[in-house]
């Protein structure tokens, strides 16, 4: 980990230096371990948001930080076909390969640092499964699928659908050039990232070099939350020791400080009330029912006539040759 680097952080465009006459540094508000769990067919996971409260994570729903884990031949697993409705789901591949079909003719392979970010809306159906490469050989599989709230008014926008490639994201260093920052979506001074996103947010993913300070402005308006990808270090200005695993709630202010191999995600609170059952996330239990209703209906998608499956494994590759599995 990562995919995306570079090896002469010089050459990029730096952070800018913020103001400490004006800035204010965000305080810790809280640190919670995420817990380990398995996700669709039993890719294991660690579930990121458990135990925060969603009106500290507002305008995110779930996040689950997939793997990391190096795969034996035969092991790897995804998702079958499901519904979505009322929300967008960003998959962020740092190692490895998943392979994205949707009803609405989104899809591709999202691999090494690439992202792809799925706007549900009204509904949709999709699979996310390793390749038949991947499960044949094992390797490598770690990634992040966060969900972005969308508000009631854009619940039923049409589905849609962007595939992110690694050369797309920003790359930024710190002043220190200790710090590697992708932008993957929003901003840092005037240097935005790829994503187009309904709801105001930012999404960022930095290396920190042993000893460098990440200092990063934070826009004032959007809440503010790091997640620890591996290694272990300190945030904000407190020094509050943190390590892989765990999630970073800030209070207010319009700076972020961190010494970590980190997510960083924050965006404008939508301020509505969830009602969330399984893959859909709307604003009261009668648009769930009506989901519910939607999906048996065939109302939210169909499966294409090319759909994408999971590879059934066959550990003999002698049979799997002649039988072409």
């Amino acid at each position: 980990m990562p995919a995306v680097t570079v090896s002469d952080l010089s050459t990029l465009a730096a952070i800018p230096a913020l103001d400490r006459t004006e800035a204010v540094e965000r305080p810790v508000k809280a640190v919670t371990t995420a817990p380990r769990g398995l996700e669709g067919e039993g890719f294991p996971v660690r579930r990121a948001f458990a135990g925060v409260h969603l009106q500290d994570l507002d305008p995110f729903v779930h996040m689950d930080q997939m793997g990391e884990v190096d795969y034996a031949p035969g092991e790897p697993k995804g998702t079958p076909w499901h519904p979505h409705r009322g929300f967008e789901t960003v998959t962020y591949m740092i190692d490895g390969t998943f392979q994205h079909q949707d009803s609405h003719g989104g899809g591709g392979l999202i691999k090494d640092g690439a992202t792809q970010w799925m706007t549900a809306g009204r509904g949709i159906l999709h699979i996310e499964t390793p390749p038949e490469k991947l499960v044949v050989a094992g390797g490598k599989f770690h990634g992040i699928q966060l969900w972005v709230n969308l508000p009631a008014r854009d619940k039923m926008i049409a589905p849609a659908y962007q595939g992110l490639e690694a050369d797309d994201v920003t790359l930024l260093s710190s002043g220190d050039g200790g710090a590697l920052v992708r932008i993957i979506a929003g901003e840092v001074g005037d240097q935005r990232g790829p994503g187009s996103t309904h709801t105001p947010m930012a999404f960022m993913h930095a290396s920190v070099a042993p000893g460098a300070l990440l200092e990063l402005p934070w826009n004032p308006g959007f809440n503010a939350l790091v997640y620890l990808l591996a290694g272990s270090g300190r945030v904000g200005s407190e020094g509050r020791p943190v390590t892989s695993g765990q999630l970073v709630a800030f209070g207010p202010g319009d700076s972020n400080t961190s010494h970590l191999e980190a997510l960083m995600l924050g965006g404008q609170p939508i301020g509505e009330h969830v009602e969330h059952y399984g893959p859909f996330v709307m604003n009261t239990k009668a648009e769930i029912g009506q989901a519910l209703e939607d999906f048996e209906a065939g109302r939210l998608g169909t499966i294409p006539p090319n759909a994408l499956m999971p590879h059934v494994f066959d550990p003999d590759p002698v049979r799997a040759e002649q039988t072409g599995i």
